[in-house]
């Protein structure tokens, strides 16, 4: 191979390279929302980035220690404002594995449902909106009329569009409103019949198979060693999802239907191939749930709680699948009607820390294409 030589040409002190420090954000329409990037540049190269949170912090953990055990679920369920029906179940989890107290089977059948259908609304969001970062402004539309079609089943049934607030302590707000689940069978339906537009419009692009393939290269080592999880981290080819590995709710009887979704290559591409297929699997699993619920007598959905609920002196841990990924909620309690702590492990919030990692070594044209594939919420981040 013949040796190569870089020349430098320029005049005076434009031959010197020089590092030029840009901020992106916080309200860069590239961003979602209001996260700050502070890149260090070679030219076009990024050489540094550095994720600047906490412009969308609002304290909710030290909120949690100033309500009761049933008012924390409406502070938990706001943090990832796509994902709110997942938000409120881990709390929920959590206090009632610290109460040692059974959830009806039929709230267990109708709670896994649910964050199955608030998986697929988190999803399609980002498969609109993904394409739309690179310049596909079509598929957003798609996405957001799938999700109306599943936004009216869920505001239907809890009475909200996005913060559902339909998970008690020891089961659900009530139970569903007659003719729900014919009409849920047939929105998931619906959506399914459709979602072959993603495959057609977004994956068929040459335009958008060039921008994202072999573009931010995200290693197995980086995940284990950052905590990403959720359809990143199985991107890279880390085969982990609890639903399969810590079954809770119904999934334990679910394995026959749950596909956890891997590729190997971990660049832009396999990530939204991963949220792509993760939303057709959802989708089953929600049929699965429907069909279970249709062979379960008529009967009771929460449990009798106390007027002043009181969790026992102690500690635990409780940990969820989340849609963007793994949230976990350790819950200390003195004996009293409020949390003594809550400490909330977010998805985005390790997911975005990967950037450093991920934008070093890569132009800026490409910066937008490898943030809009990592798939997080802002107030995920900061909570």
């Amino acid at each position: 191979m013949t040796p190569t030589t870089e020349t430098m040409v320029g005049i005076g002190g434009a031959a010197e390279s020089t590092d030029m420090v840009l901020n992106i954000g916080p309200q860069h329409p590239s961003t979602h929302g209001v996260l700050r990037l502070k890149l260090v540049l070679d030219g076009e190269r990024i050489r540094h980035a550095e994720p600047v949170i906490g412009y969308m912090h609002r304290g909710a953990e030290k909120l949690f220690e100033a309500r009761d055990y049933r008012q924390i679920i409406m502070l938990a369920n706001r943090h990832d404002w796509l994902s709110a029906f997942s938000n409120e179940l881990g709390v929920v989890l959590a206090v009632e594995r610290m109460l040692g107290m059974e959830v009806p089977e039929r709230a267990v059948w109708l709670r896994t449902l649910l964050a199955e259908l608030n998986r697929v609304l988190n999803h399609l969001m980002f498969l609109g909106s993904y394409p739309l970062e690179l310049g596909g402004i079509t598929p957003i539309f798609y996405a957001f009329r799938e999700r109306e079609e599943l936004q009216h089943v869920m505001e239907e049934i809890s009475g909200g569009r996005m913060h559902y607030m339909f998970n008690r302590v020891g089961g659900l707000k009530e139970d569903l409103p007659a003719g729900w689940t014919t009409r849920a069978r047939t929105a998931v339906a619906d959506v399914r019949s459709r979602m072959d537009r993603f495959d057609d419009l977004v994956l068929g692009n040459e335009i958008f198979r060039g921008r994202t393939r072999d573009v931010g290269v995200l290693t197995p080592e980086a995940v284990h060693a950052y905590g990403v999880s959720g359809p990143i981290g199985r991107a890279s080819g880390v085969d982990f999802d609890l639903r399969r590995d810590e079954p809770y709710l119904a999934y334990g009887d679910l394995q026959d239907t749950l596909k956890v979704v891997t590729r190997q290559e971990g660049d832009c591409l396999a990530r939204f191939e991963c949220l792509l297929e993760q939303t057709h699997n959802a989708l089953d699993l929600a049929d699965a749930c429907l069909d279970r619920l249709a062979e379960l007598p008529p009967g009771p959905v929460n449990q009798r709680l106390p007027k002043v609920l009181k969790a026992p002196e102690g500690h635990t841990y409780a940990w969820t699948e989340n849609p963007l990924g793994i949230n976990g909620y350790y819950l200390v309690s003195k004996g009293e009607k409020t949390p003594y702590r809550l400490k909330l492990r977010s998805a985005s919030y390790n997911n975005i820390q990967a950037l450093t990692e991920l934008l070093p070594g890569t132009l800026v044209a490409d910066m937008v294409a490898i943030l809009g594939s990592m798939f997080f919420v802002v107030g995920d981040i900061d909570k």
